[in-house]
């Protein structure tokens, strides 16, 4: 191995400048086995670098290569595979794990212990040693075989130097000078030997020689003792004054740090004062002015804010520990205290006094005879109380019980001042309502419908005054018709409200719905004025809490959907934690008679017209949906909202009162029916409704009323048709559904095109029947002798042999053509048209329409006579008395005639 080491050195590490210290022979885990040799080496230039060679043996000769090379560095881990057992096998770890077997155990440890000194050396890394005997990572090396390997040359690396350009070239002169250096190394060895013995001779010697010079070298060292102890005693006594100074200087260094303390601690206690005086002094100016001020005029509302804010901003000033203590502060703070105490108590007194006067003004109450409907504007009051805000935020935060007494006093004395104005206002719009005499207003309690008919108005909001008066005129001219108890019937069903059409026209709804919307523009502004004004003026809209669980809401069940009322009495019981419901359970407090007074309008309305509900669900409905979009939590909305459930009550009210007294309506059995009142009355309400509802946000409501009165409508005409015993059955449907068909068609109602398709149908299905069952009447025998041959037919019997039928030869059937000659069909068909005119109704019109389908129906039977004549009596000749042509003439000239 030594040989190898040599050989290695010399061909492959030398040119490269590096140095030979541990060697194993390897060959790959797992494999065919192809021994190589693993070196670790070191360059010698400096940086060292520390390498680990894979060096093989090359297949062409027989030199040695490098095959691979791997920086030291770069190693993370080596591993043994075992430490107790003797094994060969280790691992190294680069970019990845390389595998190796080594020719021995011993060379193994050796190779592994030289890179542990290697990295201990130079590189100072954390490499992992696993599965390794401690024994092997110590400095010490192990005596033995292994010495030779790898020891031996690491304790050369050790003490080696490099040699200097002067000692490399005298061993150049020394080996050229044997010439045999190289070639015999030994006999090279031998000779330096014997120079080297020569040289230790003539070196002792050289020594002997000079005993005299040591003498005299001793003696000067002597000498030199001496001087080294007299240069000490006097470095002594220079430490011992020395000493004393430094004694002055540390006493003088300590005087100066107290010096420098003093200094620091005054400056403190001076920022201390500084930061007292600036913070916790109040100017006589603002003290004056808290104690004195006038909070009357602007001038002096204006300092009293500066003082009231500076005041605060002293008692909120966050003192260092310890000045709690001083007496200064504490005498400051009870002066603090007392002027607030002042201070809150003036200002409270002097609202308490606004308050008051305001609410005990009657200044802007409104009398029963005034003539603008229109409430007191409260913002010269607001304007005025405004100027105090920042004093109420002021009082907010510094005296909360005497601010909570304030928003009591003035949610008092309002409510009273609004209280009477809206009564007076609302008891105004009544009596406008009513007409301006007092007879009218003091029937406010019966309102009986003769006496509380009001005086119309030429006003109209929607332009259906004309469309409506028609319709009231035709509905007059249909009531006059028959008996004293049907026209009272009829006028109860036209109107649908329990009222007479002459008492109540469209004047007088167009007036409710004027005052209803100036009721309610009136009352919005002034609650979102107010409502603004609490806001601003006791400071409770800066943030927003979360909502508590409130009272649930009573939940209504009404006609067409579920409707929900919103408590106002409950919310007293619940804290509040929030300031929106503060604010609005003060309006709550404030405007507690208007949800009162709305619903007694409501009530008033309803009472004189039924009608007065389709307006007022209009204009509830957009007043609600505007309130909701500027606030959907605001006192308007909420209240709004509450009566807007008993608008659309009353709405569902009118038209269940409507489909009752549809059901509940009798006939007369002595005269004809013609157009139901119910279905005129129907007609009257979708004119109203559709110009009513143009453009409505609850469009829905109607379009479910719709479709339950035409359901009670098509239910009742039915059921009035086959009650009827003057009229036919198929006449008043056919009259009353092309009625109902006529309108929808003219209104053009688009929930309602089933129902418009489904009377077309109806009307069509039942004139079809009436004309059919009436014209079986004129040719009577006629008829009758068909269908028993017909009746032959469908029995089986030939076309061709029934003319041998006893009851049906050809003797027969002329017997029976001779009883209806063309003078005898036209006096028929005479007396037909008179029984069709006595069924039919002026109203609709249909008498021409129903004699024009006999016309067709009347052809078109002659036509099928024929037919059955050709083929049940061929070659006979028997014809008919009268042509088609005849047929034409007749019917044109009773229409003419009548």
């Amino acid at each position: 191995m030594t040989a190898i080491k040599h050989a290695l050195q010399r061909d492959i590490f030398t040119p490269n400048d590096e140095r030979l210290l541990g060697i194993v022979n390897v060959c790959k885990a797992g494999k065919k086995k192809k021994n190589c040799f693993l070196c670790a080496t070191v360059t010698t230039e400096r940086p060292v670098q520390v390498k680990v060679v894979k060096v093989k043996k090359s297949d062409k000769g027989d030199f040695y290569k490098r095959q691979q090379t791997w920086e030291l560095r770069d190693l993370t881990e080596v591993d043994a595979k075992d430490a107790s057992k003797e094994n060969p096998e280790f691992d190294l770890h680069f970019e990845k794990v390389y595998k190796w077997v080594a020719s021995s155990t011993a060379e193994k440890n050796s190779f592994i212990s030289c890179i542990w000194k290697l990295n201990q050396r130079y590189l100072r890394k954390k490499l992992e040693f696993v599965n390794v005997s401690p024994q092997l990572l110590e400095e010490s090396v192990p005596s033995g075989e292994s010495q030779s390997v790898a020891g031996g040359d690491e304790d050369t690396l050790d003490e080696y130097q490099e040699l200097s350009t002067r000692e490399e070239q005298d061993i150049e002169s020394m080996m050229e000078m044997c010439e045999y250096a190289v070639s015999n190394a030994e006999a090279f060895a031998e000779q330096l030997s014997r120079e080297l013995q020569v040289l230790d001779g003539a070196n002792i010697q050289s020594i002997m020689a000079s005993e005299k010079q040591v003498n005299i070298l001793m003696q000067l060292l002597d000498e030199a003792l001496g001087e080294v102890d007299t240069i000490e005693g006097k470095l002594s006594s220079y430490e011992e004054m020395l000493q004393s100074v430094k004694d002055q200087m540390d006493q003088i260094s300590q005087s100066n740090r107290l010096i420098q303390i003093s200094n620091t601690n005054n400056g403190k206690l001076l920022d201390e004062i500084q930061f007292l005086v600036n913070y916790l002094d109040l100017s006589k100016g603002h003290i004056r002015a808290l104690q004195e001020g006038d909070l009357s005029s602007p001038k002096g509302i204006e300092a009293c804010i500066n003082a009231s804010e500076a005041l605060l901003q002293c008692m909120n000033v966050a003192l260092r520990p310890g000045h709690e203590k001083l007496s200064a502060v504490k005498q400051q703070q009870h002066l603090f205290a007392e002027l607030r105490d002042t201070f809150a108590r003036r200002l409270t007194n002097h609202l308490n006094n606004v308050f008051v006067h305001q609410g005990h003004d009657q200044s802007s109450t409104m009398s029963q005879n005034t003539v603008e409907l229109s409430l007191p504007k409260h913002s010269p009051l607001h304007r005025d109380l405004l100027r105090y805000a920042k004093l109420m935020e002021w009082l907010k935060n510094t005296h909360k019980e005497k601010y909570d007494g304030l928003s009591r006093t003035y949610v008092d004395y309002m409510s009273r001042l609004y209280e009477r104005e809206i009564k007076d206002f609302f008891e105004v719009a009544k009596i406008k309502m009513a007409g301006t005499s007092k007879e009218a207003k003091g029937k406010f309690a019966t309102l009986p419908r003769k006496e509380s008919a009001l005086k119309t108005e030429t006003e109209s909001l929607h332009g259906s005054s004309g469309k409506l008066t028609g319709s009231t005129s035709s509905l007059n001219k249909l009531t006059v018709q028959g008996s004293n108890s049907r026209r009272s019937q009829s006028s109860s069903l036209l109107d649908m409200g329990n009222m007479s059409a002459s008492d109540l026209d469209v004047a007088d709804r167009t007036k409710f719905d004027k005052i209803f919307e100036q009721v309610l523009s009136e009352l919005e502004p002034l609650c979102l004025a107010e409502q603004d004004f609490i806001s601003k003026f006791f400071k409770l809209q800066q943030h927003q809490a979360v909502m508590p669980p409130l009272a649930q809401p009573e939940t209504e069940e009404a006609d067409g959907g579920t409707l929900t009322r919103i408590p106002h009495h409950h919310e007293h019981r619940h804290s509040m934690s929030s300031e929106k419901d503060v604010v609005r359970l003060m309006m709550n407090k404030i405007f507690q008679c208007i949800e009162t007074e709305l619903n007694s309008l409501i009530a008033l309305g309803d009472k004189v017209d039924s009608f007065n509900s389709l307006y007022m669900l209009v204009k509830m409905s957009h007043h609600v949906w505007t309130a909701e979009n500027v606030d959907p939590a605001s006192y308007l909305s909420t209240t709004l909202g509450n009566v807007l459930v008993t608008v659309k009550r009353n709405f569902d009210k009118c038209i269940s009162g409507q489909i009752r007294q549809m059901e509940e309506f009798k006939i007369s059995k002595k005269s004809k029916v013609g157009i139901l009142p119910f279905v005129t009355g129907f007609e009257e309400f979708a004119e109203l409704a559709e110009t009513i509802f143009r453009n409505a946000e609850r469009r829905g409501d109607l379009d479910k009323a719709y479709a339950k009165l035409i359901r009670a409508v098509f239910m009742n005409v039915e059921k009035v048709a086959s009650e009827s015993q003057k009229t036919p059955r198929d006449v008043v449907m056919m009259e009353n559904f092309h009625h109902i068909f006529s309108t929808l068609s003219r209104l053009k109602i688009s929930c309602l095109d089933a129902e418009r398709r489904e009377a077309k149908q109806k009307y069509t299905d039942h004139r079809q029947s009436y004309v059919i069952n009436s014209l079986g009447q004129p040719l009577e025998k006629l008829n009758h002798f068909f269908e028993g041959v017909e009746a032959r037919v469908a029995q089986g019997v030939r076309e061709e042999e029934v003319s041998y039928q006893l009851a049906f030869n050809k003797q027969e059937l002329r017997k029976v053509i001779k009883e209806y000659p063309g003078k005898e069909v036209k006096k028929g068909l005479d007396n037909l048209y008179r029984k069709v005119d006595k069924h039919l109704c002026e109203e609709e019109s249909l008498l021409q329409v129903v004699w024009h389908s006999m016309q067709d129906e009347f052809i078109r039977q002659y036509k099928h006579f024929e037919d059955l004549i050709g083929r049940c009596y061929p070659g006979s000749g028997v014809t008919m008395e009268f042509t088609i042509q005849d047929m034409l003439e007749y019917f044109s000239s009773i229409a003419q005639s009548h």
